[in-house]
């Protein structure tokens, strides 16, 4: 059975996380992703080690072919424009107007192909004042809103740690990806160019942060893992220092957690009577459930959720996930096979039941497709592929 994006090509000259995350979806899923790289150096995730393995390169990575090319080199930028109408996407991550600097913009890439969808992820968006500022996922987690208001109310505001707005964007750059493609093959439409800010894509999954401040003039501040829609809600630490997380998001969860742990009787107090109630005395709420996890164990917290069916379980690390029989069971992780013998990764997300995505490799080594890609599809013989490698332009 084809890969549903089988036949697409996407030439990405990202960097980093976001790119990295939306050629990873879509070469999941069957279309021929061409990472460019730049020569002896090639994408910086290939140097986010842990114990001297790049596994940030090769799970994101993944299912990529790679070739270098110096697009700063007046023959790398041809070589490039060589490349553009043998794609149907081209994806790419520099400072706005970096391009156009080289005479790449839109306009000379639509010229060569004019059904060539243009995905452009940057910190800032491609216009506006700040569009030349630096975009790293972390400034913009800080200026978003999203440090301000995560983190204890008397703390300092917290990032989060892992590239959040990056994967965020990612998600979004993909599922444009398709509309994008939907609208220039099934409508006959031309290609077009897809502008994502990691500013906006994380900004938008913060709720209605605008209309409550428009409206209301609400500030979000910091307020721990406290929900302000519902209590009780947060982490809450057991005898033995195991540590349970509580979500009672519906009125009839909350009553179901609260007569389970022998506090059925806070109902009867007009503070704790209705989720409203609840949510404006959370502190008061929180002390009360936070003495009756902190009396058992985790273990003896364990067997009480399971036996009232509650919204809660414990904090787990991946050595937890790694052993849970559930994952397990649904086969979340998978050994692929490298140089050195193989390299753990999740799976294929999401699950299509008709047309299931697959991991043919892990990230490739730095430039391992040149000869497929130059030679191959370009023509170029092995006397001008030494000659670019001898210039640094490949």
């Amino acid at each position: 059975m084809p890969k549903p994006l089988a036949g697409i090509r996407v030439l990405d000259l990202s960097r980093l996380v976001a790119g990295g995350m939306l050629g990873m979806l879509l070469g999941d899923f069957g279309a021929d992703v061409v990472k460019v790289e730049q020569p002896g150096r090639g994408d910086p995730l290939r140097t986010w080690t842990t114990g001297d393995r790049p596994y940030w390169w090769r799970v994101y990575g993944r299912n990529k072919r790679s070739i270098t090319l110096n697009m700063a080199h007046p023959r790398g930028r041809h070589l490039l424009l060589r490349l553009v109408p043998r794609f149907d996407v081209l994806v790419e991550s520099f400072v706005p107007g970096k391009l156009e600097s080289w005479g790449l913009g839109p306009d000379a890439l639509l010229e060569r192909n004019p059904k060539l969808v243009i995905v452009r992820i940057s910190g800032w968006g491609q216009d506006g004042p700040y569009r030349d500022r630096p975009g790293f996922g972390t400034l913009v987690e800080a200026a978003s809103g999203l440090a301000a208001m995560t983190g204890e109310p008397d703390g300092p505001p917290l990032l989060p740690p892992f590239p959040m707005a990056d994967m965020y964007a990612a998600l979004y750059a993909a599922s444009a990806t398709l509309m994008a493609l939907y609208h220039r093959d099934v409508h006959d439409g031309s290609g077009q160019v897809i502008d994502v800010a990691l500013f906006e894509a994380i900004f938008s999954v913060l709720g209605p942060l605008a209309a409550e401040y428009a409206e209301l003039g609400v500030v979000r501040t910091r307020q721990g893992s406290r929900s302000r829609n519902a209590a009780p809600r947060g982490i809450y630490r057991t005898a033995d220092g195991g540590y349970l997380a509580v979500s009672a998001s519906t009125p009839d969860t909350a009553e179901r957690f609260l007569r389970a742990y022998g506090l059925g009787y806070l109902l009867e107090d007009p503070r704790f009577a209705t989720n409203e109630a609840r949510v404006r005395h959370a502190r008061e709420l929180d002390r009360l459930v936070e003495e009756a996890i902190a009396s058992r164990t985790l273990e003896e917290n364990r067997q009480i959720i399971e036996r009232h069916r509650l919204t809660a379980v414990p904090v787990q690390t991946i050595a937890d996930i790694a052993r849970d029989p559930h994952w397990q069971a649904r086969g979340l992780f998978l050994d692929v096979v490298d140089e050195q013998g193989f390299v753990r990764m999740h799976r294929v997300i999401p699950l299509l039941s008709e047309t299931p995505g697959e991991i043919r490799h892990p990230g490739p080594a730095l430039g391992a497709d040149n000869d497929a890609i130059y030679r191959d599809e370009l023509g170029l013989s092995d006397e001008e592929l030494q000659e670019l490698r001898a210039e640094g332009i490949i």
